[in-house]
């Protein structure tokens, strides 16, 4: 039976592992992981109306120090002082019941990381190209779709999508006043969990 070279089977092995780590996590999310000392940028999501500014700076504060708060409609962006506070206010806050609404965080997507979904209501079919015509002037859409009297808009990055809710959430549109926000049917925080897969396979 032939000697295995264990040096070079453990080169081969992290090798291996990194293209894998590679292909998972895009550029922007690898960055959140391995730089130390950065300033990290948190998403929350699925924010309740009562929710304000000082009671989600309050909240994050216990896992480190808070730079900047930022709430808009029905989310937030938080910023952290280093990753290792963030990771931690992260795994301990995803679906904490806030006034008994369990909200999202996780790491913000930039905008390398796929288009952010919107969800418009109070729009009548046959209107497609001119919603995407009206969200345009905020950004690149990928897809927009309007489903009886809703539609779906997809938005390139989160900045984007953020100013596009600024811009046109409760404006006219065909007569009608619009609704804008950030779809709640779009699955949010799988890159953990595939972090975690990727350590089982390992182990």
């Amino acid at each position: 039976m032939p000697k295995t070279n264990a040096p070079l089977y453990v080169l081969h092995m992290t090798i291996s592992l990194v293209r894998m780590v590679s292909l998972i996590f895009p550029p922007s999310h690898q960055a959140f992981y391995n730089t130390a000392s950065r300033m990290v940028k948190i998403f929350i999501g699925n924010l309740p109306r009562e929710a304000d500014k000082d009671e989600i700076q309050v909240l994050f504060s216990q896992y480190g120090a808070v730079t900047e708060c930022a709430i808009v409609k029905n989310f937030a962006f938080v910023h952290m002082d280093d990753r290792k506070s963030a990771t931690k206010a992260i795994r301990s806050l995803h679906l904490y019941k806030l006034h008994g609404t369990a909200i999202n965080v996780e790491a913000s997507r930039g905008k390398n990381q796929g288009a952010v979904k919107l969800h418009v209501t109070n729009v009548e079919k046959g209107n497609d190209d001119e919603l995407r015509t009206l969200f345009e002037e905020y950004g690149t859409v990928s897809e927009c779709a309007i489903v009886k009297n809703f539609a779906f808009v997809h938005m390139d990055n989160s900045d984007e999508a953020m100013d596009a809710i600024k811009g046109l959430d409760n404006v006219e549109f065909q007569g009608k006043r619009i609704h804008v926000q950030i779809s709640k049917s779009r699955p949010r925080f799988k890159y953990f969990k595939i972090c975690v897969l990727v350590t089982a396979v390992v182990s």
